[in-house]
């Protein structure tokens, strides 16, 4: 795999899995290498050479180094699978209305009430579900009659939205109240090259320990 993307992430970390999604679904030669974030791997000097910011994920491409998963998405899709990034200007624009709310609002949101019953962060549980309420509720608006976020195929919006909102449920965020984004959701989840990531059981899917 010596012509492979070099993925630097962590299973758990919804941006590391929506680059390795990303991936998957583009058929982009990649690998795969977990950064030990519980024994502080991502503070260490070879790692912030990569990222100086410390955080997953970050990707090799050559010699090309990039981190923040946004910016690796529209990378990946700019280089290798430019399907997934639409070439009006409107509809490119669009994308990148996503990315930034995937970037704000979903992360103020089900990430971070994510983070709370997974990684016990010291954050606002009254802050987060009233963000996850918010931004859900702007998705499941948007996606009335849609299939995806943008246009009729799939982008790195709905990449980039994807990870955490499946997961909000780990947060004690239902999805009930949304169909049309368990639909979107189910639609990602069918294309070829999907790849889940581990749900931990936690918050609403504290019933799955069993």
């Amino acid at each position: 795999m010596s012509n492979a993307i070099r993925i630097h992430g962590f299973p758990l970390s919804g941006h590391s899995h929506r680059v390795v999604l990303f991936a998957n679904l583009a058929g982009i030669n990649h690998e795969v290498l977990t950064v030990d974030l519980a024994n502080g791997a991502h503070k260490k000097d070879d790692f912030l050479a990569k990222n100086p910011a410390g955080q997953v994920p970050v990707i090799e491409d050559g010699e090309t180094v990039i981190s923040d998963s946004n910016a690796i998405l529209v990378y990946l899709a700019r280089k290798y699978a430019p399907s997934y990034i639409p070439n009006d200007p409107a509809e490119e624009a669009a994308v990148q209305k996503f990315l930034t709310l995937a970037a704000g609002e979903l992360a103020f949101g089900p990430a971070a009430a994510r983070l709370i019953n997974v990684f016990k962060a010291p954050l606002d549980v009254d802050f987060t579900h009233a963000t996850a309420a918010k931004v859900l509720g702007k998705l499941e608006t948007h996606l009335q009659g849609r299939d995806f976020l943008v246009g009729d195929t799939p982008t790195i919006a709905d990449v980039a939205i994807y990870s955490y909102t499946a997961h909000a449920p780990e947060g004690g965020i239902t999805l009930e109240p949304y169909p049309n984004v368990r639909r979107l959701l189910a639609n990602i989840e069918a294309l070829d090259g999907f790849i889940p990531m581990p749900t931990t059981p936690v918050g609403l899917r504290a019933s799955s320990a069993a």
